[in-house]
């Protein structure tokens, strides 16, 4: 769309009279296009409200699975909210907005994801229909601030403290947030895994709080078996094999040095010729290469180390003296995995082979390569108190394997979150439920027409109870009416059993969720749709691109019309 200048002002195009004066002025390139006030808010809600509504099949034990294809062909099956998001190719700009809710959502708490969007969806939902009333955004978007922060204060008044010392409620909370998964048959054993994981890694902070960071905890992923062979390995797992056929493949009580520098003779940084003039120059040149490469190894002998990691290369020489030696070495391990057997072993990471001492070195009660799957990888286990460890998932297809990994992902951050906030709710909707009572009394506080805005950001906080209801095929209007009946004569953890498709205490159905993660999805729900609200005038300047013209003219993709020679019939 054009915009112009003239005496009258700035004027649009299309609605300037024929007889206006002045010198017209190019603000907007030709090409742009832009859309003002209620159409704009409009086309903004309707595709936020698209985006939520793609994955609201998704949420709790009874959702549905969702295959994603790529360009390439490549498939996911899953029902995480962020993971359906990333694979889906979204374009409008209010609706990537959601899918950055689930971003924050999965990066600050690792779960809710789901949740966050369905209400931040339904928070828009709800306002265009104020907006239909002729009600300004702005009121509506200081009714839900003020709706935010009187749900964050009801969660932090209804949340159960916990001890974290005793693993019941992290054990729970993280199979809760594998119920609704496709691992939910292994879901209290994998919960398991994942709580005896996050608790090796813990670590107490001077002013007596807990810190756990979910990388302290490798996944390393092989196709075969089933996923009840997943195992937790009390140290490092390398995808590496032992370098020389001449090592061994065992050794207990193993002295670990980690180096950061290679077992090689390293190239001058400049051009350098030597001249040889007789065969004994040649001999006396490679018997030198030979000595620092013996000298090396000596180092690492000298330092008591029996199993060398190095992050460079080995040279086939130093290779061949540490055999000789007994030594096992492994070469080309990654930066990341340097660090994490730095944590378990208590080994220190050493640049410089000449500094290399017996106190830099680390402990393992065995390091052994063994096959797994279809590969050899080395096992470093039976650390000491290890800070860093590795869950191994197995399963019967790579896809299966995938998802485990994405579930597991989810409970360690459900149990890092209860051990940095360590509060807890049951889940079933009952917590929204307790918010959006409280809000509806609280709207009627207040004066005005921001209480509208309350009690609409209220029933949207309803809206995961009718999605679980919808989801376990269960009446979405009965349910939600013995819910509030239920929380109106002071059940507080009444919440949806889809299974029994009942009303029931969540408490007592061990169904429990962290603090952190629901406060997390009020606020990044919030956010978004206060955001999508404040925008009423979209320009683009962006053109849609054609696609080229092959040599010699005619219709992209073969000539016929038809995009011959292209699959699909798409350039």
């Amino acid at each position: 769309m054009l915009l112009f200048a003239s005496i009258g002002g700035l004027l649009d195009l299309s609605t300037a009279p024929t007889q206006a004066s002045g010198i017209p002025v190019l603000v907007l390139k030709e090409g742009s296009n832009r859309t003002r006030g209620k159409e704009a808010q409009h086309g903004n809600i309707t595709a936020a409200k698209i985006v939520a509504e793609s994955i609201r099949t998704a949420l709790g034990p009874k959702g549905m699975d969702k295959m994603l294809v790529d360009s390439f062909g490549d498939v996911t099956i899953t029902s995480d909210g962020r993971t359906i998001l990333d694979e889906m190719d979204i374009q409008h700009p209010a609706a990537k907005m959601l899918v950055e809710v689930a971003k924050t959502q999965d990066k600050e708490t690792g779960d809710g994801t789901t949740s966050a969007v369905i209400i931040a969806g339904e928070l828009l939902n709800r306002a265009e229909e104020l907006i239909d009333k002729n009600i300004h955004p702005t009121i509506i978007i200081d009714g839900y601030k003020k709706a935010a922060e009187k749900a964050l204060q009801t969660l932090e008044k209804i949340a159960i403290p916990i001890d974290i010392e005793k693993s019941d409620f992290l054990l729970k909370a993280a199979t809760t947030s594998m119920g609704s998964k496709i691992v939910a048959e292994y879901k209290e054993y994998l919960a398991d895994l994942a709580v005896r994981a996050m608790q090796a890694v813990i670590e107490k902070q001077p002013d007596g709080t807990y810190k756990a960071d979910v990388d302290d905890v490798k996944v390393e992923k092989k196709p075969g078996e089933s996923l009840k062979n997943t195992t937790l390995i009390n140290g490092i797992l390398l995808d590496k094999e032992i370098v020389h056929s001449g090592m061994p493949k065992r050794v207990e009580n193993a002295k670990i040095a980690l180096l950061d520098a290679s077992l090689e003779n390293e190239k001058p940084e400049f051009d350098a010729k030597i001249n040889i003039e007789s065969p004994e120059q040649i001999e006396a040149f490679l018997k030198q290469e030979e000595a620092m490469l013996r000298g090396m190894v000596d180092k690492v002998l000298a330092a008591g180390a029996n199993v060398v990691i190095c992050q460079k290369g080995i040279d086939d020489m130093a290779q061949h003296f540490l055999a000789r030696k007994g030594i096992v070495a492994i070469r080309r391990a990654k930066k990341s995995d340097m660090e994490k057997l730095a944590k378990a072993t208590g080994a220190k990471i050493v640049s410089n082979i000449d500094a290399l001492s017996a106190a830099d070195l680390g402990y393992a009660a065995l390091v052994e390569e063994r096959r797994t799957g279809d590969d050899k990888m080395t096992y470093v286990e039976g650390c000491k108190n290890p800070k860093s460890v590795t869950l191994l998932i197995r399963g019967g297809t790579q896809r299966m394997i995938a998802e485990a990994e994405r579930s597991i992902h989810d409970a360690l951050c459900v149990v890092k979150d209860l051990v940095e906030e360590p509060k807890i709710v049951a889940g079933g909707s009952a917590p929204e439920l307790e918010m959006a009572g409280t809000l509806k009394k609280y709207a009627q506080s207040l004066p005005g027409r921001e209480q509208l805005a309350v009690t609409v950001f209220a029933e949207s906080l309803e809206s995961i109870a009718t999605t679980l209801a919808e989801n376990a095929g269960l009446d979405p209007v009965e349910i939600l009416s013995k819910l509030r009946a239920a929380h109106e004569s002071g059940q507080v953890w009444a919440g949806v059993n889809v299974f029994d498709g009942e009303v029931e205490d969540m408490s007592k159905n061990n169904v429990y969720e962290p603090l952190a993660v629901k406060k997390q999805i009020i606020k990044s729900a919030n956010e978004a749709a206060s955001m999508i609200l404040k925008i009423d005038d979209v320009i683009s300047s962006a053109k849609m691109k054609s696609p080229p013209m092959p040599p010699g003219g005619g219709m992209p993709g073969g000539g016929m019309g038809m995009g011959g020679g292209y699959p699909g019939g798409e350039f």
